[in-house]
This record gives C-alpha cells, structure tokens and sequence, in this order.
C-alpha cells in the first residue's frame, strides 16, 4: 500500500517543522451493498475507497491532513503543510526511528470476501426474510432487506518505528417488518453483523428473522398505550444494551474523560454503579461485529474492564487524550476511514452476566415495565441525560408478563441507572449497531443479560 521508504520521507516531512509524533494511516476498502422493498431490488452498488491520512502530534494538540493522491510528492507536500499548521506549538522534533514490522495475528477467520460475492446469492436470502414477514402477519403492508459487506486493508505507520498492517471484513444485514391499520404504523427491525465474510449468512435463519420482525410489529399495532410514572424497569438482553452503551458508555471515552465533559472523570476506584454490574470492552471476541486485530492507531486491540462491582476500573483511552490524562492508551482507538482522525471509542461494549434468574427478575416485579426490545433515542454525554424508545414492551403486574403496551420511552441519567440496577440475569448477549462520533461511524457491539433498573421513569402516552 504504500513502501517504507516513502513513509519514512512523509514522516519526516510531517516533523520537519517540529513536533513530537507523526502517523500514517492508509486505508484501501472494496464495499458492497443491497437495498430491497417488498423484495424488489432498489439499488446494488460496488465500489472502492482509497487514500491516506497523515497526523502530526505536538504537545496536548493534532494536525490531521488526508487526500486520495497517494503520489510521494502529494504526501510530502500535505505532511510539510501539516508540519507548518503544527509548528506553532513546538519548535523541534522528536525525530524518525526505524520502522519496524508488527507481525498482527488475525483473531477473525474469513471465509467468502462478500465485496466479490454472487449477489444473487445475497438476494435470495433476503427475499427469505421478507416471505416469512408477509406469511406470519395479514397487517404487513411493507418489508425493507439490506446487505452491506466490505473488507477493509489498513496500513499504520508512525514515527516511533511502528509498522502494521491489518485487514477488516464484515458483513451485516438488516430487516424491517411494518405492520399497518387505518390509524397508525409499527415496525419489526433486526441487524445480525459479524467480522466475518459472506458465510456469515450461513449462520442466519431468515425465515425466523422475517417471522420475528413481522411478530413485533403486528403486536405492538394492537397494543394499548403505555401508563407513565417511575416504576421498576426491565431491559432484555441483547440491543437492551443500548442504554449502557449510549448514556454511559460514552463517557467512560477519554475524549469525553480528557476535557472533563464527562461525569465519571477523575473516579478511578470509586464505586459508580451497583454492586452487580460489571462492564467490559473487548475487541479481542473472535469474529465480533465490533472487533479488530488492532485498533487504528496500531494498539492491538484488548479486552478492558470498565467496571468491576460497581467499581470504576478504567477508561478507554486513545494516544492523544492518554497525553492529556497521563495514562497509557488501551487499544481503543477508532475511526470511520483515512478521513478522520482517530479518537477513543469502543469496541463490544456490554454488561457481563450475573447470577439472577429470568424468571425471578420477573417473579419478584410486582408492577412495571418489561421492556423486550429497544429502539433509538438521545442522550447528553455531558450528564449521562438520556430519553430511548421501546419498540416492544409489556406490563409486569403480579410477577407474570401482562399486556402488550406501545409508546414508552425510558427517561433519566446514566449515573443513577448504574446505581439503580439491583438484578442481573445470566444471558448474555450482543446486539449490532453502527456508532457515531467524532472520528465518524463505525461497527460496535453493544450487549447485556436481561437486568432490571428497581427504579426509572417511563414516559407514556396514557
């Protein structure tokens, strides 16, 4: 992608006004994508991105530049202007080392690359899905299928000697069910994704996928409007960890840590979160949506406890925001593609299970919400405030699951949901989503065991 002597000239241009750190990253990534309604194939693209981002570190501060003329000359020149805008800040450099080979071993097996794939292949499979949507429910009125896959090659160079070369290939679908009467729409939506190629869809049952969506939909069309109020709160496994992710995940990032717009910064060892959470993220799980060899600075990417007890155990934390808090990055930084810059993100990022049983989370609720499957919403990495959807959600009355209810929303702030959560069930698992930031979108796993929140406020329509 790109030789070594050429990166050791950019390099060298990047610090020939002064500065303390320069990188590479070149990145070449073939995509490919399907677009169905109703099965009707919209739109079937292919394509390849190329180009080269260049940083420049100096002090508590960062020049990016990037292009996609990859010519020596067009490099040295954009390293030099970046080298200039830097200058500023420090009037010599810390010099080249010679670079030297990180041999990244693969955590991630690829079978079929899904950019060079039969795409007939593809749309069968989605066609399954939608099929299954309209045979299970009279009341859906539209299905949406999409495939995305791609393999993306990265080359990281710095000038500390690093030298290493990674390959990311995943492929992802999504489906959506949308049930309808003559007063309103409800929808069923799955996004199965893994770091795996087109075989992936071997491991997927579409048929169930379509059935599943077209379920949701149809009930929560006949469901009666959810009652609001504080109340005990439960969140199911799975995309449930959403609300970990969003309104606390966040802003255990360093770039949120650094600044001090976050508020667990400077709590290392404080208990933040009741005595059964424990919270994690690993980039290391083998074939994961969210995982990479190594992170896109060319950390290899690790496994980071979060929280353990309750207790705050570490951040994840990228090169540049570790500068600013005096601590080592943990692998964790990430970026959409050679357009960004890189910053603190995470990976699969999920609450570990816990010793209670589903049935006794839901046995000992004598009233409150069961929230079965989440949706969007929005949150203040600042304070943690949140607001999320439920997409599927039913009454808890006596200890047993009641009636379907549409229309929820969760309502508070992260800080006092992690002290709130007094029960932790043992299944554990990840849900696909795309994550954006600052340093763009990108793959992340979010998960959990079923838990219940004793005490949150739902705002409902009734």
């Amino acid at each position: 992608m790109l030789d070594k002597k050429t990166a050791l000239d950019v390099m060298s241009a990047a610090l020939s006004a002064g500065g303390d750190f320069a990188e590479i990253f070149v990145e070449s990534c073939e995509r490919s994508s399907v677009s169905m309604i109703n099965s009707i194939v919209e739109k079937a693209l292919w394509g390849i991105g190329y180009g080269c981002g260049i940083r420049v570190i100096s002090g508590f501060g960062a020049i990016y530049t990037y292009t996609n003329d990859t010519s020596p000359e067009n490099l040295i020149k954009c390293a030099r202007e970046a080298s200039l805008a830097a200058k500023a800040r420090t009037s010599e450099s810390s010099g080249i080392q010679t670079t030297n080979r990180l041999d990244v071993e693969s955590l991630h097996p690829i079978g079929i690359h899904p950019a060079s794939a039969d795409k007939s292949l593809v749309v069968e499979k989605l066609r399954q899905a939608s099929s299954a949507a309209y045979k299970h429910s009279k009341f859906i009125t539209q299905t949406a299928a999409g495939f995305i896959g791609y393999t993306q090659k990265v080359l990281i160079a710095n000038s500390e000697g690093l030298w290493a070369n990674d390959s990311r290939t995943r492929t992802r679908v999504t489906f959506e069910a949308i049930a309808s009467n003559e007063k309103e729409k409800q929808v069923g939506f799955k996004g199965p994704g893994a770091h795996k190629g087109l075989e992936f869809l071997d491991d997927l049952d579409m048929e169930e996928i379509g059935t599943e969506c077209a379920e949701t939909a149809s009930v929560m069309l006949a469901a009666d409007l959810c009652p609001g109020g504080l109340m005990p709160v439960i969140i199911d496994n799975g995309f449930g960890g959403v609300i970990f992710h969003e309104a606390c995940g966040h802003s255990l990032e360093a770039a949120a840590v650094a600044v001090k717009a976050s508020v667990f910064a400077d709590r290392l060892g404080e208990q933040i979160a009741s005595e059964k959470v424990t919270a994690i993220d690993d980039g290391t799980i083998p074939n994961s949506w969210g995982s990479t060899n190594i992170d896109d600075e060319g950390s290899p990417t690790r496994k980071n406890i979060l929280i353990e007890k309750g207790i705050l155990k570490s951040y994840m934390i990228d090169r540049l925001n570790g500068l600013k808090m005096g601590m080592p990055a943990t692998g964790s930084s990430r970026r959409e593609s050679y357009h960004y810059a890189p910053v603190s993100r995470m990976t699969n990022t999920y609450i570990a299970s816990g010793s209670d049983s589903i049935a006794d989370i839901i046995a000992s609720t004598e009233y409150g919400l069961y929230a079965k499957k989440m949706g969007g919403g929005s949150v203040q990495p600042a304070t943690g405030d949140f607001n999320f959807a439920v997409v599927e959600g039913y009454m808890v009355r006596g200890g047993k699951l009641a009636e379907p209810v549409r229309g929820a929303t969760l309502i508070g702030r992260g800080s006092e949901v992690l002290m709130n959560i007094d029960m932790v069930s043992d299944n554990l698992q990840l849900g696909q989503g795309m994550c954006g930031a600052s340093s763009g979108t990108v793959p992340a796993n979010v998960g959990q065991p079923m838990i219940r929140v004793k005490k949150l406020t739902v705002g409902g329509r009734r």
